[in-house]
């Protein structure tokens, strides 16, 4: 099956007019690692979650450093994660032309794209910014755990006139209009890992939840009701034999309990 086309987001026609080039000689992996744990853990975070949590009114694709093709005879980016809405995941994804987010195929831009910072040599907010505007990504994300860039650890970039610029956020969220998803910082465990995390929260402000939070929820939910069912199940044994030692009292001295 080929890529499914876009649901409408308001691309103007001719907006996507990039000729479709030759994939012959296109290397889609390389084989090159993640730089770090933290990093590897991270992005598995702002991916599997959307799967598990999300519940969007329009078909997804969320990647981890998967390559960004967004332009012919252009060498891709590779973002930490990347979301894309309206879309459709092919069903062969061993097609060259799957393999990676070739912005031709899917028929539009990703609307987030994150960056993890894990040095100064990234180019988070200058060339990557400045190719990310190019690629018309509509949120572009940085996020700066060691705080290599600076103090601060979270930015926001939005995509207007062309630009990507900084949007003003409170220190820890940043809510992304038309995505129906924000980006907080979250101080916790996350694979027997104690850090501070990026996480997708939602309109409402919770944080979508892993699989396992959310197996976790459900059998502490299932715990609960089972703890609830054996007092009320104590309860209902206690008043019966409450029943019974009164019916007994009632018996010995000459008065019929039944009656």
């Amino acid at each position: 099956m080929s890529s499914a086309p876009p649901l409408d987001r308001g691309l103007a026609p001719g907006d996507l007019d990039i000729p479709v080039p030759d994939l012959t000689n296109v290397v889609t992996e390389d084989e090159t690692p993640v730089d770090n744990v933290f990093s590897e853990k991270q992005q598995r975070l702002l991916t599997e979650p959307l799967y598990t949590s999300f519940q969007s009114a329009e078909p997804f694709v969320a990647f981890a450093n998967v390559g960004l093709f967004y332009a012919s005879h252009t060498p891709p980016q590779i973002p930490d994660a990347l979301l894309s809405l309206g879309v459709r995941l092919p069903d062969e994804l061993w097609e060259k032309k799957h393999r990676s987010y070739f912005v031709w195929e899917y028929g539009k831009p990703p609307d987030v794209v994150i960056e993890v910072v894990s040095n100064r040599e990234g180019g988070e907010l200058s060339t990557k910014l400045r190719t990310y505007a190019s690629a018309r990504v509509s949120f572009y994300v940085v996020f700066d755990p060691d705080g290599a860039l600076g103090t601060r650890a979270l930015r926001l970039f939005e995509l207007r006139a062309g630009s990507l610029l900084e949007r003003p956020i409170t220190d820890t969220t940043g809510l992304l209009e038309n995505v129906g998803l924000g980006l907080r910082l979250w101080t916790g465990t996350y694979e027997n890992a104690e850090a501070t995390w990026l996480r997708w929260f939602d309109a409402t402000g919770h944080v979508l939840e892993t699989g396992a939070e959310k197996a976790a929820r459900e059998a502490g939910r299932a715990d609960e009701e089972a703890r609830r069912a054996d007092e009320e199940a104590r309860r209902a044994d206690a008043e019966a034999q409450r029943a019974a030692r009164l019916a007994e009292k009632l018996r010995s001295l000459g008065v019929d309990p039944e009656s």
